[in-house]
């Protein structure tokens, strides 16, 4: 009995075995179940048609269920086949015994598809952005896929899953610009997407080993991982985005970068983006921006067209919140030596924190304290900057060059307006002897201290400064208190003080004085009739230099004293008096030009060797926006006597006057009996011949033209009487 009951066992093992062996492999052909399968499948969508070929019983030993299979089924949807290699439909076995099958799975094991078969199977889905991006950027592609739907208690889907590969995806990314030979696996599920193994090239750019993962419910996110190799040349590639028109990105010229890349973005449930956060690090192998004007400075000597950045470490982090980015390598402005850079800017709540530092190696050339770099040498640039809306506060800006200094803090500018600042210093060396040292404080009033400063090219600093005035907020008194102050010529102004008044970034009262040594002094003084709206100024200087040496038409002037007397209506209009007592002229071409059309060689050669004295310089002169009007140049001297009128303005100087020679001789001339009475007056200064010139041109092209003998008028001749006269 016992033998027989092992027999049976082994025999009831053996035919299981057998059994699953058969239902694991080949399986057992049934029909069956050809019309569960046909109808489940029709239920779920009636666009759906199915044909069937031989079904197999079999088993999944993996997941321990019986399943049915058929191989190249018909599968036709809204007229278009689905090309199927394999159905696999799992089924409850319990089910089958109560006589009420019940579906758990159904598997598609899909042959390739192609864009174009895809297209044409989205006809049937819902309006969607997927739909819409599979129909209007997609362009090509071949999918391989498997599709897993899972059905509830009530044999209706309940999910699916899919999985499978596409290659020589190509789709559009913006208008210009497509992603080609694009490879990657998916899995998706109704809930998310999962994309790993990207690769795919562009005009310009690489994808690398890229992953996606796609989060549907119960929040809709998108979060990606991928390195990057962009490598862009404007001379080879279109550039596919269109920028605003300040923006430096349409500057850019090449573009040559390694990066490994993070985005992560949440969408609400119509697709619009709720936040986002990019990151980023890598390197810049190369990259460069050109534009004629792309750094226009006028301290610079040249214009900066081109910026070059190599080898250069990069990390970013950008969300909708916040904005980060940090980089340093290698610059080069020009195309020229590259030298060491750091710059971190942060961009948060509506405010932006600049943070430079770097070496400098262009020329510089500081006017307003005379200080000047050299290309040959390098500086380093510090900078830390804020900005909110309207206002940049620079917090620290830092300039060393060997032992020259400058140095900024708490600047603040609103609405390209000077608002305060806390100190600035200046140390300056101009051919190894210090010409500045001295520091601005601005509290309660403005205070200037210090032991030097160069003021060689102030005036030509004033004169060609742009008429914007940037400081119309301050309203302050002044101190000024410098020890030294360099002025042309190698001139120096000792304890020179002033104190004054600045309303609306203007002075509106001074009063000062400077001591040039050797019992010189400088006065400076004005004052304000708010009633009249003019101010008055009032310079005396016991030196004309310092005050004359910008202006071409005094040159070759020397000596003498200098009175300045002005009414000012406003910034374009003033009125404006200006005398100089005995001073000689020498060297100056112009007056050596003049007197050699003339003819009068001896007063030429004087004019070049010790030159020619004069006892008195007055100009008369009213200026009314861009036009200067001069109503009288009378000047007096033992050799010569000139009388002058004209205007110049940007375009044209125009100049005419006559010029008296010889007094002297004049005078011998007057004293003749009768004649000389009744045509010349008996004074010194008379004359009875000069020379009638004209001067008019563009700056720097001004011609001369001369009438040698004419007879004086009796006009000229009072107004030399009337002036000697004075003089004595």
């Amino acid at each position: 009995m016992r033998k027989t009951l092992k027999i049976f066992i082994l025999f009831l093992l053996i035919s299981i075995f057998l059994l699953l062996g058969i239902l694991s492999t080949n399986g057992i052909q049934t029909g069956k179940f050809n019309d569960l399968i046909y109808q489940r499948i029709n239920d779920s969508n009636y666009n759906v048609k199915t044909r069937l070929n031989d079904i197999k019983f079999k088993l999944d030993i993996k997941e321990l269920s019986l399943f049915l299979e058929t191989k190249n089924p018909v599968i036709i949807y809204r007229n278009t086949p689905i090309p199927t290699s394999d159905l696999k439909v799992y089924i409850d076995f319990l089910s089958i015994l109560k006589n009420d099958t019940k579906i758990k799975k159904i598997i598609f094991v899909l042959d390739q598809i192609n864009i174009e078969s895809l297209k044409k199977l989205s006809l049937g889905f819902k309006p969607s952005n997927f739909k819409s991006f599979i129909n209007n950027k997609v362009k090509g592609g071949v999918i391989y896929a498997e599709i897993e739907f899972f059905f509830n208690e009530k044999n209706s889907i309940d999910n699916f899953i899919t999985k499978g590969k596409v290659t020589n995806f190509k789709t559009e990314i913006v208008k210009n610009l497509n992603l080609e030979n694009a490879n990657f696996s998916f899995f998706a599920d109704k809930t998310d997407l999962l994309i790993k193994d990207f690769n795919g090239v562009s005009s310009f750019f690489k994808i690398k080993e890229g992953d996606l993962k796609v989060k549907l419910s119960p929040k809709i996110s998108l979060e990606a991982n991928f390195n990057s190799n962009i490598k862009y040349s404007k001379q080879r590639d279109k550039f596919p985005f269109s920028f605003k028109k300040d923006n430096f990105s349409e500057y850019l010229t090449e573009f040559d970068a390694n990066l490994s890349n993070h985005i992560k973005i949440n969408l609400d449930e119509t697709y619009k983006v709720k936040d986002f956060n990019y990151r980023n690090n890598g390197n810049i192998i190369n990259a460069s921006l050109e534009n004629k004007n792309l750094i226009d400075i006028t301290i610079f000597k040249e214009k900066i067209n081109i910026l070059s950045l190599i080898n250069s470490e990069i990390n970013s982090d950008f969300s909708s919140k916040k904005k980060y980015i940090k980089i340093s390598g290698k610059y080069s402005l020009n195309k020229s030596n590259y030298l060491l850079y750091d710059l971190e800017n942060t961009f948060e709540n509506q405010s932006l924190n600049l943070k430079i530092n770097g070496d400098f190696d262009r020329a510089l050339n500081l006017e307003i304290i005379n200080y000047k770099k050299t290309k040959d040498k390098n500086a380093n640039v510090s900078l830390n900057l804020d900005k909110k809306k309207n206002v940049i506060k620079i917090n620290e800006f830092n300039y060393k060059e060997g032992k020259n200094f400058l140095s900024l803090k708490n600047l603040k500018i609103k609405d390209n307006d000077f608002s305060s600042f806390q100190k600035i210093k200046v140390v300056t060396y101009e051919k190894g002897i210090k010409n500045n040292d001295f520091s601005i404080f601005y509290d309660k009033k403005i205070n200037i201290k210090g032991k030097q400063y160069d003021a060689s090219n102030l005036l030509k600093y004033f004169n060609g400064k742009s008429k914007k005035n940037i400081f119309t907020k301050i309203n302050k008194k002044i101190e000024i208190d410098l020890s030294n102050i360099i002025v042309p010529l190698s001139e120096k102004i000792k304890d020179f003080k002033l104190i004054g008044q600045i309303d609306r970034g203007k002075f509106s009262k001074i009063s000062s004085k400077g001591n040039y040594g050797n019992n010189s002094f400088l006065d400076l003084k004005m004052r304000n009739d708010e009633v009249n709206k003019k101010k008055f100024l009032e310079i005396y200087s016991d030196k004309t230099k310092p005050f004359l040496t910008e202006y071409s038409f005094f040159e070759g002037l020397t000596g003498g004293k200098l009175l300045f007397t002005s009414i000012i209506f406003s910034d374009e209009t003033y009125e404006a008096n200006l005398k100089i007592e005995d001073f000689k002229v020498k060297n100056a071409p112009g007056m050596v030009k003049l007197l050699s059309l003339a003819d009068l060689g001896g007063l030429a050669d004087l004019a070049e060797g010790e030159g020619i004295s004069f006892d008195i310089l007055e100009i008369n002169m009213k200026k009314n926006k861009d036009i200067l009007t001069i109503n009288e140049i009378l000047a007096l001297g033992p050799s010569i006597s000139v009388l002058m009128d004209g205007y110049q303005d940007k375009q044209v100087t125009s100049l005419r006057g006559t010029l008296v020679p010889a007094k002297t001789l004049n005078k011998l001339i007057s004293k003749i009996p009768v004649i000389g009475d009744i045509v010349i007056p008996k004074e010194v200064g008379e004359g009875l011949f000069g020379i009638s010139f004209k001067l008019k041109g563009p700056p720097g092209k001004i011609k001369t033209s001369i009438n040698p003998i004419r007879t004086i008028t009796p006009r000229f001749i009072q107004k030399i009487v009337d002036k000697n006269k004075k003089v004595k």
